[in-house]
């Protein structure tokens, strides 16, 4: 989901409801221009049930929409404070895409270099692979030394094993939940979202326990997901403060659950703390990594180019030799 326009819907929900605007025509007009499709299907799916009949709370069932959005929105409707919610979602997911974007930014420019390493790396091989020829002889049945093959073919096997990689984990939904929890920079943009979600959900009259269950819902599969369910069943278990039930883990850092349980009877305020903090060393994190990225994928590309490059001159100077005696 686009979470940039999905925050800017929820803030222009909010100011229609204010101007009096009913439900179905604010969500008519604001599905109208929606760029995201499945968002905007969704939307229009949601007004069509409304102008039938449905309750908000059996639409909001109904519709393909993120769980701790349409949880919010329930909170929202049994509080009688809509509008309230809808302006906290919209914040949230504001500082979601704003985190994220910058992950994404992350990631493109080493990508980037990979790609373009791999295409290089591509090319030199099946050129030198045409100058030394199909029995690996040479042009001029001049024997070729092993370890130039394997400099020749040993980047781009590197390279098109490290994009196979990366591809897998950005299309098999598991190992992304499991890298987010793990690589820094996304790890501290999922403890910021994380905190920031149990600080919504608690500030609008959720316990303890169903914002863990909720949160542990949305992080299912993950390895935050087991650490959250640890903090239910402690709970369950009569361990009611903060700082016992969540004492014994391994995903939640010590300075996470320190800034939590140092609020007390606060919880609200110890998550809100612990994602301003969280999502601060997330952007902090991201910046570093693009200043040192770029410039170390320059250079590592710049050094494959030159294994790649130097077996090649090998075997042109060995080619050159052969026609010099050739000629004499």
């Amino acid at each position: 989901m686009n979470y940039d326009e999905f925050a800017f819907f929820n803030q222009q929900l909010a100011a229609m409801l204010r101007e009096g605007i009913p439900l179905e025509g604010a969500l008519h007009r604001l599905s109208a221009d929606m760029r995201d499709k499945r968002l905007q299907t969704e939307i229009q799916l949601l007004e069509g049930d409304l102008r039938n009949g449905l309750s908000l709370r059996d639409a909001l069932k109904a519709r393909k929409l993120p769980d701790f959005y349409v949880q919010m929105l329930m909170v929202g409707v049994n509080g009688n404070d809509l509008l309230g919610v809808l302006l906290l979602v919209a914040d949230y997911y504001q500082r979601a895409n704003t985190i994220w974007t910058r992950l994404k930014g992350l990631l493109v420019y080493p990508l980037i270099v990979l790609i373009a390493a791999f295409a290089l790396s591509t090319f030199i091989t099946i050129l030198g692979t045409w100058l030394i020829g199909s029995d690996n002889s040479g042009l001029f049945q001049t024997p070729i030394p092993p370890m130039i093959m394997i400099n020749l073919w040993g980047p781009p096997i590197l390279t098109g094993a490290m994009l196979l990689g990366i591809l897998v984990i950005l299309l098999v939904p598991q190992f992304r939940r499991g890298m987010r929890w793990r690589l820094p920079a996304f790890k501290e943009a999922k403890l910021a979202q994380t905190a920031s979600a149990m600080s919504l959900l608690l500030n609008h009259g959720g316990n303890l326990y169903q914002a863990i269950g909720l949160v542990r819902q949305l992080e299912a599969n993950s390895p935050a997901s087991r650490e959250l369910d640890e903090w239910q069943e402690r709970l369950s278990n009569g361990d009611g403060k903060f700082s016992g039930m969540a004492a014994r883990g391994v995903v939640f850092p010590p300075l996470f659950l320190w800034l939590v349980g140092n609020a007390g009877e606060d919880l609200v305020g110890g998550f809100r703390r612990a994602a301003e903090i969280y999502g601060a060393r997330a952007v902090y994190r991201v910046e570093m990594f693009l200043y040192a990225a770029l410039p170390f994928s320059i250079i590592a590309l710049g050094f494959m180019i030159v294994c790649q490059i130097f077996p090649l001159l090998k075997i042109v100077t060995g080619l050159m030799n052969g026609i010099d005696s050739v000629g004499n």
